[in-house]
């Protein structure tokens, strides 16, 4: 499937629903293509760095100028980031999105490295990498600090990864719709209108990019529409610091920095989104100053993080285990959003549906705070769904059926890395 996907340069998520380069994708990717093709995995992650704005920031679609428009919506002529991108520093030679997606991909780096440090280091890879990742870390942590508090917004929900989340509707509901009749989808013609976002959401979704791109992509609490503290987004924003303190170290350079800033950051996520009564991360309307009171996925990531106190940890595994998501119980992988949640919903993109990055990420928190039984748990059912559903995009959490696209990319990429690791 990797191969099939493999455009030469980089890896398509899947050929039909998403021709073109994604950002959080290709460092899912990359992490499994590391154990049997780690120069290729260098590339992967090497050819989205190229299309990297002068600002910093890593854009969510690098578009390939051979795809035709009507193939994806929206196409790089609504984007268009050569020009409006202009003043921040959009690259001219390829066109992209002018959002980004959550930062795995320090993470990425350095587990590349580590499948093949002699290839890495006779490439330059992570000398290469480096300053540009620590660019696009400062990008979020400086020119997205939009409430003030040290941690990084999202300026739209497709930010999140988790595109369609419950979790964004209180904030998106203040956003006035794009008339229906000014653009055309064109995921439905490879996907089941059950399994997609609703014409709504999109109207609200295209008026979002649409604002973005007419402000120049320019960042700022004056000029947003929407701006959420997304746990998730923040939660690998950190781990992306400690990523770079490794990365540092192996190409002797000084970590103490990154090391710093990642415990300073960890201290004002705990004390901005943590909430106790739910045990769980919430979102944070920076808009609305509010928190948002939807229980997601989103909320459970930051087991990622390394050093959180026990009175986090334990309530964040409970919740995992529990009635809102059933880790264990009732679901064979964790949910995208709340199984009690009013909006809930097994079949619809992120609001509801099992996602296979999210539960690597999961299986890692997991591992990470001595929950073994339960990792090696949700590993072997990852592996055992993936293979049932076609690798598909993203599954019914508790049936394990196959919803969106198959032949998934990053679905065949981390299971490939569950296999390896489980050896």
């Amino acid at each position: 499937m990797l191969e099939g996907n493999w455009t030469g340069s980089s890896t398509v998520p899947s050929r039909a629903l998403y021709p073109h380069q994604w950002s959080w994708d290709s460092a899912f990717i990359a992490i499994g293509l590391r154990h049997y093709a780690p120069v290729r995995a260098q590339r992967e992650l090497e050819t989205l760095l190229t299309a990297q704005w002068a600002d910093g920031r890593i854009p969510h679609i690098v578009f390939n100028p051979t795809v035709p428009l009507g193939a994806y919506f929206p196409s790089p002529d609504f984007w268009r980031s050569s020009s409006a991108g202009d003043l921040a520093g959009a690259p001219t030679a390829v066109e992209t999105s002018g959002i980004v997606q959550p930062p795995v991909h320090a993470l990425a780096a350095l587990l590349v490295h580590e499948a093949d440090p002699a290839e890495s280091e006779r490439r330059g890879f992570l000398p290469h990498v480096y300053p540009r990742l620590v660019a696009w870390q400062r990008y979020l942590t400086e020119r997205r600090d939009l409430g003030g508090r040290g941690l990084a917004s999202i300026v739209h929900p497709w930010e999140s990864g988790m595109d369609n989340s419950p979790c964004w509707d209180p904030p998106l509901s203040r956003v006035e719709p794009a008339a229906r009749g000014t653009f055309q989808r064109a995921d439905l013609d490879h996907g089941c209108p059950a399994d997609r976002p609703t014409d709504l959401d999109y109207c609200r979704y295209v008026r979002l990019a649409a604002t973005y791109r007419d402000h120049g992509y320019a960042d700022g609490p004056d000029t947003a529409l929407f701006a959420v503290e997304d746990p998730a987004f923040n939660a690998l924003l950190i781990a992306s610091e400690h990523a770079l303190a490794g990365i540092a170290s192996a190409i002797g350079a000084d970590p103490s920095d990154h090391l710093v800033r990642g415990e300073q950051l960890t201290t004002a996520f705990i004390k901005r989104l943590w909430d106790e009564d739910t045990g769980l991360f919430l979102c944070q309307d920076v808009i609305g100053n509010e928190p948002v009171r939807e229980r997601g996925a989103c909320g459970l990531l930051p087991l990622i993080l390394p050093g959180l106190p026990e009175e986090v940890v334990a309530p964040l595994l409970a919740t995992l285990a529990g009635e809102h998501f059933g880790l264990g119980t009732t679901t064979r992988m964790a949910p995208s959003y709340d199984l009690r949640g009013a909006a809930f919903d097994p079949a619809r993109y992120w609001r509801g549906p099992a996602w296979f990055n999210v539960n690597w990420l999961l299986e890692r928190g997991l591992r990470q705070y001595g929950a073994t039984a339960a990792a090696d748990a949700l590993a072997d059912t990852m592996l055992a769904t993936a293979v049932s559903s076609g690798f598909a995009e993203y599954v019914d959490p508790v049936s394990g059926e196959a919803r969106g696209s198959r032949d998934f990319s990053w679905t065949a990429a981390l299971v490939m890395d569950l296999a390896v690791r489980s050896r």
